[in-house]
């Protein structure tokens, strides 16, 4: 599969800043290598197969030039009778061996391409949130979709058919070079104009796919922006302004189509010259040759059909290049990711001895901003719950996700248990959990909602996990208890539900250590009191971290740090602040008056 002709590196991407990384042409060249090496067997019998039903495909010319001697000789009649059955044979074995040829490619590129799609979905689940965020949903969610269908559709498509183009084009040119070597000559001129035709196409229309891929993320994003916030778009009456960002993004991405088209047009001329040239030179070498009964008029024959055979191959290899490029833009886009390295390494030590969070001498700076973090300290002793109060602005969500390692920050360390969370790797979901105040209910039965924690909790561990957090009594009550659909097209959770769900499944996680990034923010002071309850109960007996949303949760935390500008400027116990008269007393005070 042709792919983008970019740099050398591994991946590349012209706003690190603003996309995922885009892979270069020899890392999708790698990737394609690497996954055929693994299949080598398959690959091996598929090419042997394909090679057969090309072969076979090209007796029935072969036997025609025969044909045409014979009758020239003045051969009998029944001479036909024999070839006829074996241009039949032929035709019939061609056949069987193509379809053959077809399953055994689409199940090589199918395998490779699930293999892709997975390594893809995988690693995107394994992205900082901040990443996520950086780069917006619209992208990944493109490269899921959209490349995937793209390529998905050249590999059905296609790939079988540029396959046995590519082996029909080299047996072809091997066997009028077999005949006579000047007939293989007269074909050959046609080679270099299919050359200088591609070295015009590719350069002008590898980047413009590329950027047409891009295009089509930044389409979805203008779209997936607009309607996750519609109700917010809606209150400010900025229907319009959204609706012409999508028209921009749409237009930009239907204009590159157009161009795209522009440039293949132009390139099927190239195409359609160097097929005339072609055949002219061989009827015009046949017949000198036949002249100087150098060949026979049936040899001649079969030069001519020959390369006249070769017109639909060709034109495949040339006439889907459109296809195969975009294919190859997409491809390069999900390599892109597959190829992002890692946020950590899995820990060759033990386990940490105790459930500790500490955080170190932590900086963070968002892009050229000023600092929001300015060298932070904090430690939550095993099984204590420290609370985190502050303005707006002043830096709790960031030290929350930086302490969960949803953040990688500028400077300084973050360590459960004395263990650095980069050299956590894979083990850092089980070792910590955070809630924020964003709960997402995934659509089907809410039991499998639940045991996305623990996908082997029975009904047991799901209805304790349930009444630990005070919501085993309204899951019962619904139509069909547990296994009621729920999310998208079920039934609607409250905000104080949905929460609730995410404290149970944090308990069926059971993981020592526990961010609550204002978790109990969207449920309203009626069930704030509650919400807050189910919090308490879920996270009792673990390490954890609370985001203060209401002063109430840092009045029944062990400690308390109250942050200003990004920095830690009061830190002690509820009361101890409060006596201090400082300005957490200051907060209390407000906060209770009202």
């Amino acid at each position: 599969m042709t792919v983008p002709d970019v740099h050398d590196e591994a991946v590349q991407s012209g706003d690190a800043t603003s996309r995922l990384p885009i892979a270069s042409a020899r890392a999708c060249w790698t990737w394609l290598g690497r996954e055929i090496r693994r299949r080598r067997g398959l690959a091996a019998t598929t090419l042997l197969v394909a090679a057969g039903g090309a072969g076979a495909s090209l007796v029935p010319i072969y036997v025609f030039g025969v044909l045409v001697d014979r009758v020239q000789d003045g051969a009998p009649t029944s001479t036909i009778v024999g070839v006829v059955a074996v241009i039949a044979a032929a035709a019939v074995l061609a056949g069987i061996l193509a379809g053959w040829a077809s399953v055994l490619i689409s199940r090589l590129t199918e395998t490779m391409l699930a293999r892709l799609r997975e390594s893809t979905v995988a690693r995107a689940l394994s992205l900082p949130t901040a990443t996520v965020e950086r780069v917006g949903k619209g992208d990944l969610l493109s490269r899921v979709g959209d490349d995937v269908a793209v390529i998905g559709k050249a590999v059905a498509d296609v790939v079988p058919n540029l396959v046995s183009a590519v082996l029909l084009v080299v047996l072809s040119v091997a066997a009028m070079f077999g005949i006579d070597w000047r007939l293989g000559l007269a074909g050959a001129v046609a080679l270099p104009m299919y050359a200088l035709g591609l070295r015009w196409y590719l350069p002008r229309s590898a980047p413009v796919f590329a950027e047409e891929r891009v295009a089509m993320g930044e389409r979805s994003q203008a779209l997936i922006a607009s309607m996750t916030g519609v109700r917010t778009v809606r209150a400010y009456g900025l229907e319009g302004p959204h609706l012409d960002g999508i028209d921009r993004a749409s237009g930009r991405a239907r204009d590159l189509g157009v161009g795209v088209f522009t440039l293949f047009t132009r390139f099927a001329g190239r195409g359609n010259r160097a097929e005339f040239v072609g055949l002219s030179s061989i009827l015009v070498v046949g017949f000198l040759l036949v002249n100087a009964d150098a060949v026979s008029v049936g040899q001649a024959t079969t030069a001519a059909l020959l390369f006249h055979r070769l017109f639909n191959p060709i034109g495949m290899l040339m006439f889907t290049f459109n296809e195969v490029q975009s294919a190859g833009a997409s491809l390069a886009r999900l390599v892109g990711v597959v190829a992002m390295p890692a946020s950590g390494t899995a820990a060759t030590g033990a386990e940490p001895a105790a459930p500790e969070l500490r955080l170190t001498g932590v900086r963070h700076r968002y892009d050229s901003s000023r600092e929001a973090l300015c060298g932070v300290d904090l430690r939550v002793a095993p099984g204590e719950r420290v609370a985190l109060v502050g303005s707006t602005g002043a830096g709790k969500s960031t030290v929350a996700a930086i302490a969960a390692g949803s953040l990688v920050p500028t400077a300084g360390e973050v360590t459960i248990g004395g263990v650095p969370l980069a050299d956590l790797g894979d083990r850092l979901r089980s070792q910590i959990v955070v809630i924020s105040q964003e709960v997402h209910v995934f659509a089907g039965p809410l039991v499998d909602d639940l045991r996305l924690a623990r996908p082997d909790a029975t009904d047991a561990e799901v209805e304790s996990a349930l009444d630990t957090v005070g919501a085993l009594d309204w899951v019962r009550a619904l139509d069909d208890g547990p296994r009621t659909e729920v999310g998208e097209g079920g039934h609607q959770l409250t905000a104080a539900q949905a929460q609730q769900l995410a404290l149970a499944r944090m308990v069926l996680a059971d993981p020592p250590v526990v961010v609550l990034d204002e978790a109990t923010a969207e449920a309203g002071s009626a069930g704030a009191r509650d919400l807050e309850a189910a919090a308490d109960a879920a996270t009792r007996g673990r390490t954890t971290l609370v985001v203060a949303h209401r002063l109430t949760q840092a009045a029944a935390a062990d400690r308390v740090l109250v942050l200003e500008h990004g920095e830690v400027v009061e830190q002690g116990s509820h009361d101890e602040l409060v006596d201090a008269g400082g300005r957490y007393a200051r907060l209390w005070k407000a906060w209770s008056g009202a």
